[in-house]
C-alpha cells in the first residue's frame, strides 16, 4: 500500500483515498481496544428463587376494628377461593370438551384419555367402571366451583375469622379433621375415647384446596353437589344460600350452622362477590 502511493502514475484521488486509509487505521484499532476492555463480562445465571404460593396468615388478632378485620380477612382470602375455582372451571372445560366430542361420535385421543384419568384420579373415581359418557356426567358433577360467597362465610365460621388456634398454627381455615396420630393438632376439649386431629396444612392454598376437594368428593357432600347441578341444567346461577343446604353435616350443629352461613352472607353482603344482587 506504501509503495502504490509513491508510485509515479497513480491519480490524485488514489493517494487521498490511501492516505485516508492509512490514517483511519490506528483510529480503529483504538476504539476495536477500547470495546473489547469495556464489553460486559457474562453474568452468572443466579439459580432460581423458590416463591412460596401462598402468602402467611394475616395477624388478624392484632385489627381491632371489625370493619376493617373483616374486609381484611375477605379480601385475603377471596384471592385463594377465586384461584381454585379458576383450577376447577379449566378442568371442567376439558370435560366438556370430551362430551362434546363423543356426542359427535368421535374418540378421545392417548392425550384427552391421560388428562381424563387424572381427574378422575384427583376426584376419587379413579375405580370407576362407569361407560365413558357417564363417567363424564358424573365427573360434571363433582369438577364444579363453590360460589365465592359461600366459600367465605364458611371460612369466617370455621377459622373465627382467621384467629383461631388451628388457623394460626395449622393454615386450617375450614375446620377440617384428619384421623392419623400426628396429622395435625389435637383439640383441647377433644373427648377421651376420640382419635381426630384438626388438619394441619403447608400453606393456606392448600387448606382452601383439600376443603374444595372434600365438598366435591366426599359421599357427605352429595346433596350439595347434586344441588349444584340442577342449578347447572336450568342454567340458572349458582345459588350458596340454597347450596349451604347440602353442608347440614359439615358441623354438629346442623340447622343452626346453616343459619350462621346465612346470616354471615347477608349481613356481610358476600352475595356481591357472586355478582348476584343482595
Amino acid at each position: 500500500m506504501f509503495r502504490l502511493l509513491a508510485y509515479p502514475r497513480a491519480s490524485t484521488l488514489v493517494r487521498v483515498c490511501l492516505i485516508v486509509i492509512l490514517a483511519s487505521l490506528p483510529l480503529a484499532l483504538v476504539v476495536k481496544a477500547r470495546k473489547n476492555a469495556q464489553a460486559p463480562v457474562e453474568p452468572e445465571v443466579p439459580a432460581p428463587v423458590q416463591v412460596s404460593e401462598s402468602s402467611p396468615l394475616p395477624d388478624f388478632d392484632a385489627i381491632t376494628d371489625i370493619d376493617r378485620k373483616k374486609e381484611t380477612f375477605f379480601a385475603f382470602f377471596q384471592h385463594y377461593i377465586e384461584a381454585e375455582n379458576a383450577r376447577i372451571l379449566l378442568r371442567r372445560d376439558s370435560l366438556l370438551n370430551f362430551s362434546d366430542i363423543l356426542a359427535d361420535g368421535g374418540d378421545l385421543s392417548d392425550l384427552e384419555m391421560a388428562t381424563l384419568n387424572e381427574i378422575k384420579a384427583q376426584y376419587r373415581m379413579q375405580d370407576s367402571e362407569l361407560p365413558l359418557p357417564e363417567l363424564l356426567d358424573e365427573l360434571l358433577v363433582r369438577v364444579d366451583v363453590i360460589p365465592v360467597s359461600l366459600a367465605l362465610a364458611q371460612a369466617a365460621n370455621e377459622s373465627a375469622w382467621g384467629t383461631s388456634r388451628f388457623a394460626r398454627e395449622g393454615n386450617n381455615i375450614f375446620g377440617q379433621w384428619c384421623f392419623d396420630e400426628g396429622c395435625g393438632l389435637v383439640p383441647g376439649q377433644r373427648a377421651q375415647d376420640a382419635s381426630h386431629e384438626v388438619r394441619a396444612f403447608a400453606s393456606v392454598e392448600a387448606s382452601v384446596r383439600a376443603y374444595f376437594r372434600n365438598l366435591n368428593t366426599n359421599p357427605t357432600y352429595e346433596y350439595l353437589r347434586e344441588l349444584r347441578a340442577q342449578m347447572r341444567m336450568k342454567g340458572k346461577p349458582l345459588d350458596s344460600r340454597a347450596l349451604a343446604q347440602g353442608l347440614l353435616r359439615y358441623s354438629e350443629r346442623g340447622h343452626v350452622y346453616i343459619s350462621e352461613l346465612h346470616d354471615i352472607i347477608r349481613v356481610n353482603d358476600l352475595l356481591a362477590l357472586d355478582g348476584q344482587n343482595s
